[in-house]
């Protein structure tokens, strides 16, 4: 199978990135979202704000859109 990381357009929040990740890993995109938020708070060698907009600059948008005719 090949896969590729791709910012979500279905489970996007802010950018698709936590979603993103989440349909890479195929696990929810809730918990994605909790373990990124926990590690942004509790270590000041993780800086979240920075990792999230390189992120979002870096990984490309998917463009797999359902198209309803």
């Amino acid at each position: 199978m090949n896969k590729k990381l791709r910012r979500s357009t279905k489970d996007c929040k802010i950018a698709g990135v936590c979603g993103g990740l989440a349909e890479y890993f195929d696990i929810d995109s809730t918990i994605v979202r909790i373990v990124y938020l926990i590690a942004s708070l509790c270590s000041a060698a993780f800086p979240g704000l920075l990792i999230y907009l390189i992120l979002m600059l870096v990984m490309p948008k998917d463009n797999n859109v359902i198209e309803i005719k």
